[in-house]
């Protein structure tokens, strides 16, 4: 992920307003949350699309999801690899025996 957020830092630092505040982006992942909500729904439930709606890549908006949580890390300082191993080590150690396996 270390790719990912400096490639991230590389595009917003280019510019005077640099990072917004984190409420800000926080918002704004909240919208980007919503938007792959809508894309599921539309593919996998029941809300259809309308006729006049353009079709969206689902991969699209979780990369904006992904986009958008690196710009709230990047923002707070916060080291996502160091965090995501982390959270893997829980799975691993914690919840090993939490689910059956096959």
């Amino acid at each position: 992920m270390k790719k990912v957020q400096q490639d991230i830092d590389d595009w917003v630092t280019q510019y005077k307003i640099g990072y917004w505040k984190p409420h800000e982006i926080l918002a704004r992942l909240t919208e980007e949350v919503g938007e792959l909500a809508r894309e599921i729904n539309h593919s996998y439930g029941p809300k259809k699309k309308k006729p006049d709606e353009n079709a969206k890549e689902i991969g699209d908006e979780m990369a904006d999801i992904i986009f958008t949580l690196g710009c709230l890390a990047n923002s707070l300082n916060v080291d996502l690899d160091d965090h995501f191993s982390r959270v893997m080590d829980k799975c691993y150690g914690r919840d090993k025996e939490r689910f059956e396996r096959k």
